[in-house]
């Protein structure tokens, strides 16, 4: 088995009358990746916060590589790196001294310290921007200099709240490649965001939350499965738009998707398999000519709609 580097135990935050985390418990596995999924208002930051010892819980425990983090915070911040959704900007301060500043803050000086920033510069491609001043910086820019802040104790746990929220596409892959190369390295992380294709592709499992609780944990493949209601087939298919237009709205369970130059794209939608295979077949004998057909994957969107639907009895 797995070791877990993270162990959260019945896990409870207040804010007032609030309650913004319901008892959550679970485990983080060493040396993976783990997106973090929920709404805004889902508990999400909050239990981030509270992983990485900003905030208090109101009951329950957190343990990081065995130490609690409220009777052990000095221990947890040695092996931990946190990376929020903003950061402060430094005016007239360059890059490279904003790297010096906050490795002075980690107890690294001297030979060790200027080694480590370089070190850091170099991972996070700083290096062409080290003498730019912070408030000069684009999105992306600042992005990498917070992920490098993060990353000079070299820790083992990272935690990532939105680290790619507002980046453009380009920018967004660089992040991931970043990420890649991060777990090669060993390190486990914990990324929240809100597009989930991404961390679909990044991550090892995933984790939701919604209105403080838990609602699933695993891998992106096996909650698909589990969330799939209907078998729903895309159908490429030759000949008159028009014709095969009126077709599909003759015949229920399918939806005419879309017009192409030489003919369209159907779907086919069922939850009995039986039913489905009438249909197919009643399309061949009527004529219609297929070009292609293949079973469409549910998208991790979806299987959270799902989830959401399913936990709230909608």
């Amino acid at each position: 088995m797995s070791e877990a580097i993270v162990e959260v135990r019945d896990l409870w935050k207040y804010f007032g009358a609030i309650q913004a985390v319901r008892g959550i418990s679970f485990d983080l596995t060493r040396g993976h990746v783990i997106g973090f999924i929920g709404a805004n208002g889902s508990g999400k930051t909050t239990t981030m916060r509270m992983m990485a010892g900003l905030d208090l819980p109101s009951s329950g425990t957190i343990r990081v590589a065995g130490y609690d983090v409220v009777h052990y915070p000095h221990k947890v911040q040695e092996i931990l790196g946190w990376m929020p959704d903003a950061f402060g900007v430094y005016d007239n301060v360059t890059v490279e001294e904003y790297l010096d500043f906050y490795a002075r803050a980690y107890w690294l000086y001297g030979a060790q310290r200027r080694a480590r920033v370089e070190e850091v510069m170099e991972f996070a491609d700083l290096k062409p921007i080290a003498d730019r001043l912070m408030n000069a910086l684009s999105k992306g820019m600042a992005q990498r200099l917070c992920l490098g802040r993060t990353l000079l104790n070299d820790p083992e746990f990272l935690i990532l709240d939105e680290p790619a929220a507002g980046l453009d596409p380009k920018a967004r892959l660089e992040f991931k490649n970043v990420v890649r190369l991060l777990s090669e390295r060993g390190k486990t992380i914990f990324i929240s965001s809100h597009i989930l294709s991404e961390l679909e592709e990044m991550c090892d499992s995933l984790l939701f939350i919604d209105r403080g609780t838990i609602v699933h944990q695993g891998a992106s493949e096996d909650l698909k499965q589990t969330t799939a209601e209907n078998c729903v087939i895309s159908v490429l298919v030759h000949g008159d738009p028009v014709v095969l237009e009126n077709w599909a709205r003759a015949n229920p369970g399918v939806e005419f998707r879309e017009p192409l130059k030489r003919g369209a794209r159907l779907r086919f939608e069922q939850n009995d398999p039986a039913e489905l295979s009438r249909q197919l077949r009643k399309m061949l004998n009527d004529g219609v000519e297929v070009v292609d057909f293949h079973r469409e994957e549910q998208r991790l969107e979806d299987a959270f709609v799902q989830i959401l639907k399913r936990e709230r009895g909608a």
